[in-house]
């Protein structure tokens, strides 16, 4: 798989979750992603301050990632 064609399904799966992290007032955006390996995102809104974002970064964003693109080893949230 391409970088490319790597970034094109991060960015489907984001797309699958973004409904249910947007009916909590949240939302996510795609940083980077090194070497079709490690997927950086910032979660947005009500995520930022939310007790259980790492829960949803890793049972709901990082499941869904992998799923559309099984290479990717691990999600990471970039705080700014």
């Amino acid at each position: 798989m391409t970088s490319e064609e790597v970034r094109s399904n991060v960015e489907k799966a984001l797309e699958e979750i973004r409904p249910f992290l947007k009916s909590d007032g949240g939302d996510i955006s795609l940083l980077e992603i090194e070497e079709d390996r490690v997927v950086k995102v910032q979660l947005l809104g009500a995520c930022v301050g939310c007790t259980v974002n790492q829960m949803t970064l890793k049972s709901g964003v990082e499941m869904t990632i992998k799923k559309y693109a099984p290479q990717i080893e691990k999600v990471l949230n970039i705080e700014k």
